[in-house]
């Protein structure tokens, strides 16, 4: 799927009207986090979805996972089957309301959702991408060393973004999301995850890997100190000195 090749808006407050309409509509897809956030989901949905506008609501105060979740919901509500026309659109945040439909229907187990939300994971755009981990993130809290079980295989995945999103998916901390107190207590439960990519060549990945520790360090200092001077041993690659020199970044 093609992305529009154009600079974005910075701000909420400096989107271009126009460029805002287009979002509304479903259009174009975000060109930057600041167009998401200032795209009105009830315009959106009333546009794309109007048999979901006619019984919902959606709070423009709520934050924008909440406002995800919420128009997942919404949609499920309605009883049709409209994840393949989600997953196609040509909107990124459609793409993502997607993601949360897929990981909130109630008839698939928590293995059957995160097979499917590969496709998510690997969307073009670095929007969908991060919301598919977000929408699985609740789940992953719930079952944290299942989560670890089943997405050993994507860590060796030939795709960045896939590899990407095993790490991100189950940060200690993560970002707008609940932490993961095995995780924060206990990182070494999550080293079959780790192993695999502490060379990626990758830098989306190395980031990933380096915020993961840095993460954990936070509460088990030892243990991340203790793996990256294992790392540090020999000769290691460019990638994994980048990844120790960013997971330690907070050490003094």
């Amino acid at each position: 799927m093609a992305v529009e090749k154009r600079k974005g808006a910075a701000r909420i407050a400096d989107v271009p009207e126009d460029i805002l309409a287009k979002l509304n509509a479903g259009h174009i897809e975000a060109a930057t986090l600041s167009e998401n956030l200032a795209t009105d989901f009830n315009a959106l949905l009333a546009s794309v979805l109007p048999q979901v506008i006619e019984t919902t609501t959606i709070d423009p105060k709520a934050g924008i996972t909440k406002r995800m979740a919420a128009a997942a919901e919404a949609i499920i509500a309605t009883g049709d089957d409209v994840l393949p026309m989600l997953q196609s659109h040509r909107s990124d945040l459609i793409r993502g309301w997607g993601a949360y439909v897929l990981a909130a229907l109630p008839e698939l187990t928590f293995a059957e959702k995160l097979m499917r939300m590969r496709d998510f994971a690997d969307d073009t755009h670095f929007g969908v991408r991060e919301w598919a981990w977000l929408a699985m993130r609740p789940q992953i809290v719930k079952q944290p060393e299942d989560a670890v079980a089943l997405l050993q295989p994507w860590v060796t995945d030939g795709s960045e973004n896939v590899r990407r999103f095993a790490i991100e998916a189950v940060r200690p901390r993560g970002v707008w999301s609940a932490h993961i107190a095995l995780f924060k207590s206990q990182p070494e439960t999550a080293r079959a995850l780790l192993d695999p990519v502490t060379s990626d060549p990758a830098r989306y990945v190395q980031d990933s890997v380096a915020n993961w520790l840095n993460d954990a360090w936070k509460t088990s200092p030892e243990w991340v100190e203790g793996y990256c001077a294992t790392l540090a041993q020999g000769q290691p690659s460019d990638a994994t000195q980048y990844i120790i020199k960013r997971a330690l970044r907070n050490k003094k």
